[in-house]
């Protein structure tokens, strides 16, 4: 009976010292605060560059036939047509138009991995534990994050995370408007995310994307700023969504439920397999 209890009793103890090597390991402390929720600046759109206008005022580097792609898109868009925005099919935006902040995100920091939660899409994982791009790995919309924390002041606790992600599928634009990227899906972006010196409850994501689509590398500087008093709400696209794709072309459903043209003149689908309504 003694040795049944002195057997419990260190394996109490083993488990009390793991416990406390794990928090330990995990001293909060040495991470910035990013608690709360982040939402894009009072006042702005979803534009890549917040301090330009969306579109060609965005002046983003492409090459002469992804600039044509750009036209192409934003003229359709004005007959009425989505052109290059795929989101309208509730296709998840990928990285790294996410990170534009369309509806609000939080940052969940652990040992090795941070998580950027969405109202809208599924979570991005960024690594943190050292590790490598693994190869062969399935692409996705979100790609692969390996981030690393920097302390970059020397004050003793991390204020910087610096983010690789590579690794996509598409098809994923840069904006609403229809910014192309190119089709190899051999995109990477780099992220320096912080808190504004300044102001704390102000977050800076700089972020550059290199792309087979552009002249050189795109850097802006994404600003979130923080609301602490946080309130969820779910957000479904399928729900309520009236866009109906058939073949190439963009219908709608109106609001008494029939189908009904999304641009001017545009033509009936093929309606082959249904029987004529009778007169």
């Amino acid at each position: 009976m003694l040795y049944r209890s002195s057997i419990c009793a260190i394996a109490l103890m083993l488990g009390l010292v793991m416990t406390i090597a794990a928090a330990r390991a995990f001293d909060e402390t040495k991470y910035p605060d990013w608690s709360g929720q982040w939402k894009r600046p009072r006042g702005l759109a979803t534009q890549w560059d917040q301090t330009k206008p969306s579109g060609l005022g965005q002046q983003a580097p492409l090459k002469p036939e992804y600039q044509k792609m750009l036209e192409a898109s934003i003229a359709d868009q004005a007959n009425g047509g989505q052109g290059g925005d795929t989101r309208y099919t509730c296709i998840t935006n990928g990285m790294p138009r996410v990170m534009g902040v369309i509806f609000p995100i939080e940052f969940v920091i652990l040992p090795t991995i941070t998580y950027v939660n969405f109202e809208a899409f599924m979570p991005r994982r960024i690594y943190t534990d050292g590790r490598d791009f693994p190869k062969g790995d399935e692409p996705s919309f979100m790609g692969y994050s390996i981030g690393k924390w920097l302390d970059t002041d020397g004050g003793g606790r991390f204020d910087t995370l610096e983010v690789e992600t590579r690794n996509f599928k598409g098809p994923r634009t840069v904006e609403f408007t229809g910014i192309p990227l190119h089709e190899d899906n051999q995109t990477i972006v780099k992220e320096r995310i912080s808190l504004d010196k300044a102001d704390n409850d102000i977050m800076h994501n700089v972020i550059t994307i290199i792309d087979n689509a552009f002249t050189h590398p795109w850097t802006v500087d994404k600003r979130y700023r923080r609301d602490r008093n946080v309130g969820w709400f779910e957000d479904n696209c399928n729900e309520n969504n009236h866009h109906v794709v058939i073949g190439k072309e963009n219908y709608f459903v109106s609001g008494d439920g029939y189908l009904m043209p999304a641009r001017k003149d545009q033509k009936a689908p093929d309606l082959r397999y249904f029987k004529p309504t009778p007169k």
